[in-house]
């Protein structure tokens, strides 16, 4: 049987591993908030499919760790897999996007501001 309040804090643990909120948290992985909200708080215990969607959407997180403690996180075997960081993405957007400033007019692209569903956005300058 799994221990809400343990579990509770290892979900706790991947959330923050991945800089995340329980909002973004849950957007990844497909869940309504409140499902992260009541996991969180001890009010509900996981489903089988919110697990399912945790470990399918983060390989890095084993199926023993997260229901009982067993084992390690970020898993040691799939680290390969890991996603890059946010400071690697946005050097890769960058070196990508000076590939594209460039056009037959010789015009550049001065800002690029990308808006997300949850409110939040990125601005890119060159």
């Amino acid at each position: 049987m799994v221990n809400n309040e343990k579990f509770a804090k290892r979900l706790k643990r991947v959330i923050d591993y991945y800089g995340q909120s329980a909002s973004s948290f849950a957007e990844e992985i497909g869940v309504q908030r409140s499902s992260i909200s009541h996991i969180l708080s001890g009010r509900n215990k996981p489903s089988l499919e919110f697990v399912l969607k945790v470990l399918t959407s983060f390989p890095e997180v084993e199926l023993y760790w997260l229901l009982n403690g067993t084992g390690e996180f970020p898993s040691i075997k799939k680290n390969l897999d890991i996603k890059p960081t946010e400071n690697q993405i946005q050097e890769r957007e960058n070196s990508e996007s000076k590939i594209l400033l460039k056009n037959k007019n010789d015009k550049t692209i001065e800002r690029i501001v990308i808006f997300y569903s949850d409110g939040s956005f990125k601005n890119f300058q060159n």
